[in-house]
């Protein structure tokens, strides 16, 4: 029918990942540009979907909230293979060809490795009051940098000042990667894997995602919060999941899909 030609063509299918074929959406989930989030099946595996129109751009902050908020929702009930930000399809058939079918072994295999299994982020901040101390205590030259530049004009303690910048940056990498050894060890026995990120900020002390089972999750907590015991007043600790395992299973957008 014209109207439905006509929809197909001003419509496309934006897909979030690939889950089991039994897998439901939560009934109050929502998607892309406050899509109705459905599910697309082909043989033992299927998409999270939702529709979308295809002169949408993409990119807005929302978008990417409602990406990772479909995905997280699911982890926590079900094995998820998220897609990476952007895929969209032309229609439904679409995805089980072009996606589902052409991938079905691969994808099969993954999901079954993530049974049970979802990602948790432990991220760590230094308190700046407290870092600094610590490094100035350690440090004879910090020391004499604070007390060079102490009382001084922005002008007249440049030179000083930039010195000890340095040196206290340099002091937050080496203890970044201590920290951050310490807590992979903490984590021990707890996870299936883990991935040491890239720091986002400047007094980061610790960015680990790992994978794990999520019945463990308790135990998780507790071994994130004898951290927190053991760096209370020196670094803030939160743990963060469970969440879609972006860090070890992300596949790429289909092929030609923008």
């Amino acid at each position: 029918m014209a109207g439905e030609d006509e929809r197909r063509e001003t419509t496309g299918v934006y897909v979030y990942g690939v889950v089991p074929a039994d897998v439901e959406p939560e009934q109050d989930a929502t998607g892309v540009a406050d899509g109705a989030v459905s599910v697309i099946a082909q043989g033992e595996i299927a998409a999270l979907v939702s529709e979308l129109s295809v002169d949408r751009a993409l990119g807005k902050p929302e978008d990417l909230r409602a990406h990772a908020n479909v995905l997280d929702g699911t982890a926590r009930v079900a094995p998820v293979l998220p897609l990476r930000f952007g895929a969209v399809l032309s229609d439904a058939d679409a995805v089980k060809e072009e996606l589902l079918s052409a991938h079905a072994d691969e994808f099969a295999s993954v999901l079954e490795q993530l049974e049970g299994k979802a990602q948790y982020v432990v991220k760590g901040r230094y308190v700046e009051k407290a870092i600094l101390r610590e490094i100035i205590e350690e440090s004879d030259e910090a020391a004499k940098l604070r007390d060079a530049i102490r009382d001084k004009s922005e002008d007249a303690g440049r030179d000083a000042r930039m010195a000890l910048g340095e040196l206290v940056s340099n002091a937050i990498t080496a203890k970044r990667d201590e920290d951050t050894r310490k807590a992979v060890e903490a984590l021990e026995g707890l996870t299936e894997s883990d991935n040491v990120r890239e720091p986002t900020h400047e007094e980061e002390a610790v960015q680990v995602a790992v994978l794990t089972d999520v019945e463990r999750q308790e135990e998780l907590e507790k071994a994130v919060g004898q951290l927190a015991e053991d760096w209370d007043g020196r670094v803030e600790m939160k743990l963060l999941g469970p969440l879609a395992a972006y860090d070890f299973v992300v596949t790429q957008k289909p092929e030609g899909q923008g």
